[in-house]
């Protein structure tokens, strides 16, 4: 579509519009400024902040580790998780009171072999009448090379809780909580059972 050029104003519009120019009141500035007349701020370019590094010498191991974790632990994801069992049974649960009724270990598996035995060893003690069962997965090695792709430091210590709340396993685990130092501590879980029907 092409443009049409503007038209032109008839003579008693021409006269109207004197009229009502006459009338207005100019502005403080009867020009408008041009674009090149504003100033603009000059950037100034930013200088990069350099932290002060401490002296290294060939051979030297460096004294702090960056981690790339930002995630909170599986500890505190377990610690801020609703407590769904009697609060008193839970206290002693926590303080290692109450004795596991049965116990996995899941050391020196894969996460293709910790799934399946988890889940067998859970649904059948759910079968038996068991109610406190003991998962050990092992603090796990530190495998983080500093890579740009974070590694989890024990893989199974954090696959393990996020299996227990999915299915089938989510219908038959109450609760689970880290195991006391006396059964584990941050290598193990407690997993408190449904009572079976």
């Amino acid at each position: 579509m092409s443009k049409r050029p503007p038209r032109r104003l008839r003579p008693d519009e021409e006269a109207l519009w004197q009229r009502v120019a006459e009338t207005a009141t100019p502005l403080h500035r009867t020009t408008l400024p041009k674009p090149t007349d504003i100033e603009r701020p000059k950037r100034t370019p930013k200088t990069p902040v350099v932290e002060p590094v401490s002296p290294f010498s060939i051979g030297e191991k460096a004294q702090t580790r960056m981690t790339h974790d930002i995630a909170p632990s599986m500890a505190d994801q377990i610690r801020a998780a609703p407590v769904a069992m009697d609060r008193k049974a839970f206290g002693r649960l926590k303080r290692g009171k109450l004795s596991p009724e049965g116990r996995l270990d899941l050391h020196g598996m894969t996460l293709a072999q910790a799934h399946p035995a988890l889940n067998r060893f859970i649904l059948g003690a759910h079968a038996q009448g068991k109610r406190l069962v003991l998962v050990i997965t092992g603090k796990g090695k530190d495998r983080d090379a500093g890579g740009p792709i974070p590694e989890r430091l024990g893989v199974l210590r954090h696959q393990v809780p996020h299996w227990l709340q999915i299915p089938p396993l989510n219908a038959v685990v109450l609760q689970v909580s880290q195991a006391h130092i006396r059964h584990g501590g941050g290598g193990a879980y407690y997993v408190y059972l449904r009572r079976s029907r």
